[in-house]
């Protein structure tokens, strides 16, 4: 390398585009802040001045009342996180089981592929409502288990139903994985199991990556739901405090507490997402 090509500089040329951009990129950024803010105060004082907004303000935004609620509903958030935990591990399990059912080849494994269809056609088409019904209620009656947690019942159902979501987006990535792919490891002596493990369901994770995450936060609302069987959790303990208040301040701070929790999972789906569709656009392997 040569003096001069060590220190070298951009041109003026170059240096007067940077400066373009630069300013272009500032005044982008004001721009956006400015209508954003006018956006705001806009709807604001539309809301602030409608003739309902004082009842709206005392029976939803009241703060005495929200910080008296908030440790009880923070305290049944965490029974939401376990469950989440849980059902996450679960459906990532049984969903890779059914994308694999689907995707076996043979009409001797008919029987599993048909299994697989069936049960992911039900649990995509029945509202989790139901399921948490028919699972929290209808299963206790039969008698067979004894006394189970409601919050049990309620995981199992919320495990059914995204097995179901989890294994067609898996199954989705995996179809889009080249043929060509499966030929060639194949044809260097790995057998159908082993392709499926080593080649096919590697690339086809990498494919779906954003739509997973985003049944990932789905989930984190809907945990909410196993509330509807008696478990004390956020909304169940939110509907405590409504109950004794005639307020319903609490249900805001329940979905608050929500939102703080689904917001880390928001962020990451969409900075993953962006990666992604750079790689793409570069040419790189997603």
């Amino acid at each position: 390398m040569t003096t001069t090509d060590a220190a070298w500089q951009p041109s003026e040329l170059e240096l007067a585009r940077r400066a373009t951009r630069r300013r272009q990129s500032t005044k982008s950024v004001l721009i956006a802040l400015a209508s954003t803010v006018v956006f705001v105060g806009i709807v604001g004082y539309a809301v602030v001045s409608s003739p309902g907004w004082e009842d709206v303000r005392r029976s939803f935004f009241d703060v005495d009342i929200a910080l008296a609620a908030f440790p009880s509903v923070l305290a049944g958030l965490w029974v939401n996180i376990q469950v989440l935990l849980v059902a996450a591990l679960a459906v990532a399990v049984i969903g890779t089981l059914l994308a694999v059912m689907r995707s076996l080849r043979g009409p001797v494994f008919f029987p599993l592929r048909a299994l697989a269809t069936v049960y992911t056609d039900l649990f995509r088409g029945m509202p989790l409502l139901i399921v948490l019904y028919l699972v929290g209620f209808g299963i206790p009656a039969l008698g067979i288990f004894g006394r189970v947690p409601v919050v049990l019942w309620g995981t199992i159902a919320i495990v059914l139903t995204y097995s179901a979501y989890v294994a067609e987006v898996l199954r989705a990535g995996m179809e889009a994985v080249h043929p060509s792919q499966r030929i060639a490891a194949r044809s260097l002596g790995l057998s159908h199991a082993q392709t499926l493990r080593i080649v096919v369901i590697p690339q086809g994770v990498r494919k779906v990556v954003p739509a997973l995450m985003n049944d990932f936060v789905s989930m984190q609302k809907d945990v909410g739901l196993i509330s509807v069987l008696g478990a004390v959790d956020a909304v169940r303990a939110a509907q405590i405090q409504v109950a004794a208040t005639y307020n319903f301040t609490p249900y805001i701070v329940a979905g608050l507490l929500f939102v703080a929790m689904s917001l880390p999972m928001i962020r990451l789906t969409d900075w993953v997402s962006a990666r992604l569709a750079r790689r793409e656009q570069t040419g790189g392997v997603v």
